[in-house]
């Protein structure tokens, strides 16, 4: 994983001088959450917007990003009485096409990559980039033995929380389904992101429009 990762041309997303405070119209995370999940299970709704909570208590005190903040979510997401380990055994997703690893030092590594999603060093990419590569970091390590898309969309939602973005659709960061042998496919969800961006400003620029 951390070498492909390392192949993806990030810089091929343009810095468009979106980042900054982003205040949606409506809270596109949450009404998603309640409208797709809530539709598959009361459950699953309950948990994720239980980590939604947290997770934009954990922005608003910069708290860093790392399996440790993943596991206080994951525990509310999968209704677990003790914060989710980390998987000992190799993983498979989508129907046993992909193949995630495990090595002595697989969590160090995740870590040390989520904590590239933050500004701090001088040296950072724009948000959507870092929020991109921190929610496919989380799909493609495969931390947990069960809901690893619904951490990676945490993941996601909290680079942008910490920076004081959120956005009122997230229906294209859901839907699609990205193949970790694909280095576009990280920039694809990086525009993604841009789009859904762009669209919240819009109409935070024109309210009820």
């Amino acid at each position: 994983m951390s070498s492909l990762r390392e192949t993806v041309p990030w810089q091929e997303e343009p810095d468009d001088g979106t980042d900054g405070p982003v205040v949606p119209s409506r809270d596109g995370a949450a009404e998603d959450i309640r409208l797709f999940d809530g539709a598959m299970d009361p459950a699953r709704e309950e948990g994720l917007l239980a980590g939604l909570e947290l997770l934009g208590a954990d922005a608003a005190r910069g708290a860093q990003l790392d399996f440790e903040l993943l596991r206080g979510w994951q525990q509310h997401v999968l209704h677990t009485p003790q914060p989710s380990a980390f998987r000992n055994l190799p993983a498979f997703a989508k129907k046993g096409r992909e193949r995630y690893g495990i090595a002595p030092d697989t969590r160090a590594r995740l870590d040390a990559c989520l904590a590239e999603s933050s500004t701090a060093g001088g040296r950072s990419l724009p948000l959507a980039a870092r929020a991109a590569r921190a929610c496919l970091d989380v799909c493609f390590f495969h931390p947990f033995e069960d809901g690893n898309a619904r951490s990676a969309f945490l993941t996601l939602l909290f680079v942008l929380a910490r920076e004081g973005v959120a956005l009122n659709d997230v229906g294209l960061l859901r839907r699609i389904t990205f193949q970790a042998t694909d280095p576009q496919d990280a920039l694809i969800l990086a525009r993604y992101f841009d789009a859904h961006l762009a669209e919240t400003r819009r109409g935070a620029a024109c309210p009820g429009s």
